[in-house]
């Protein structure tokens, strides 16, 4: 889960504070304190959070919320409302206003993530109908121009390069090459290094001149909290950064890259990285991301989510057949495929509203290893078999074990469990012909 232990410690915090019938300014000060060092421990600059909770102090012992009949609710609105702020208010979008090729620099430490991140990004813009091209201008680090070459590959984006020439020439080159091929945006991989040194900075200060770049992003890992903060001042102080992406937010992130970057800066956050696929790069919504932290979910970015990598028509025509018991083994298999181009479905899950809230899904932990297992038990089976499971006997049930390297037990389970769920989808599909013959929906009309 995103932030776990800054998101634990302050739902916890707030769940004292509902309790309440009504607060008082003592109250609101306590709760504050925890906050303060629920911050702090999130890796959150020590300014920020002074800042931060200055000003939701000012705002939740003001009158409208200590005459409240749901004062608790107040005070998480604006913390709310102060977090979404703290993250730059709302999401900033790429806007390319010159003459193409549009040449967008990525910078960064080494290790930050730069070049997958180039790849998850040209496939982004892609998508938006954009015709990118990846340049391999890190000619330093072993295997760095054959790594963005592989990662172009993966994304179906072309690269080019020029070997171990001088960056700088490279990037020009690549400006010729993309009015040629009709690329209209650039995106130039540059080098990173252990530490910053003037050396580092001299050169892509040099490409940045010499190619008009239209957008400087900084990439920086998220994990490594408020040292991301001052790379990210002093890559500012040379380049003048236009935005930055976090990566690896998906993991033990404390959060205080994300939470102190933007207020130190003043730069936005553009994109996140959320995975290892190449689609696990999302634009940064503060307001989004605020929810999440205090687990009121993201129904918008798993809308968004379905919208991208489902095929509508098709989810409609399965949700009628799962309320008919007429879902087969076939239509789960290809569910279970729709489903994954989503995402790892436990972070899918917690984008629910209230998910923390639900025992046993607070912490849930999809196993990736079962899943596969059932893909391989059904596509051992044939076509006859997937659509009517009820003749697979005990031979068919040994062949399909055997060709799915698994246990017979493991074949006996899923029929067992999907049968179960076949009759239970159709009690609600009863239920649900019930309501609308009584009319019971349109009282909700």
């Amino acid at each position: 889960m995103i932030f776990e232990g800054l998101s634990s410690r302050l739902q916890e915090t707030f769940k004292r504070l509902k309790g309440r019938g009504k607060l008082t300014e003592k109250d609101v000060k306590a709760a504050l304190r925890e906050v303060k060092l629920a911050l702090l421990e999130a890796d959150v600059n020590y300014k920020v959070v002074r800042d931060f909770v200055k000003k939701v102090q000012e705002r939740a012992v003001g009158a409208e919320v200590m005459e409240s009949l749901t004062p608790g609710q107040h005070v998480v609105k604006i913390v709310r409302d102060e977090l979404t702020e703290l993250m730059g208010g709302k999401a900033v979008q790429l806007r390319f206003e010159s003459s193409p090729p549009h040449i967008l620099m990525l910078c960064g430490l080494q290790g930050s993530g730069k070049t997958t991140t180039a790849g998850k990004l040209a496939k982004h813009l892609q998508k938006q109908g954009r015709r990118p091209l990846l340049v391999a201008c890190d000619i330093y680090r072993p295997a760095a121009i054959k790594q963005l070459q592989v990662v172009g590959e993966k994304v179906g984006i072309p690269v080019f390069t020029l070997g171990e020439e001088d960056p700088v020439v490279i990037a020009k080159a690549a400006k010729e090459h993309a009015l040629e091929n009709n690329n209209d945006v650039i995106i130039l991989d540059t080098a990173g290094r252990l530490h910053i040194d003037t050396e580092l900075m001299a050169e892509l200060q040099a490409i940045k001149e010499a190619v008009k770049v239209e957008y400087t992003v900084l990439v920086v890992d998220a994990m490594t909290g408020q040292d991301a903060v001052t790379v990210a001042e002093e890559f500012d102080q040379a380049l003048n950064i236009d935005g930055v992406i976090l990566t690896k937010l998906d993991g033990d992130a404390r959060g205080g890259a994300a939470l102190s970057v933007r207020a130190v800066t003043g730069k936005p956050i553009l994109f996140g990285g959320f995975g290892e696929k190449t689609e696990a790069l999302e634009v940064f919504h503060p307001d989004r991301m605020a929810s999440r932290i205090l687990g009121m979910g993201d129904v918008l970015t798993l809308i968004e989510k379905a919208e991208a990598n489902l095929d509508q028509q098709r989810a409609e025509e399965m949700g009628k057949r799962i309320l008919t018991a007429e879902f087969t083994l076939e239509d789960f298999l290809e569910y279970m495929a729709q489903m994954r181009k989503m995402g790892p479905l436990d972070e899918i899950l917690q984008m629910l509203p209230g998910a923390n809230k639900i025992r046993g899904l607070k912490n849930i932990k999809v196993d990736e290893k079962q899943l596969k297992r059932i893909e391989a038990i059904i596509q051992s089976m044939t076509l006859e078999e997937r659509r009517r499971p009820e003749i697979i006997d005990g031979s068919r049930r040994r062949r399909i074990a055997a060709g799915a390297g698994v246990k017979v037990q493991d074949v006996n389970k899923l029929l067992k469990q999907f049968n179960e769920s076949k009759k239970l989808m159709k009690q609600l599909g009863l239920l649900e012909k019930k309501a609308k013959k009584s009319g019971f929906f349109s009282l909700f009309k």
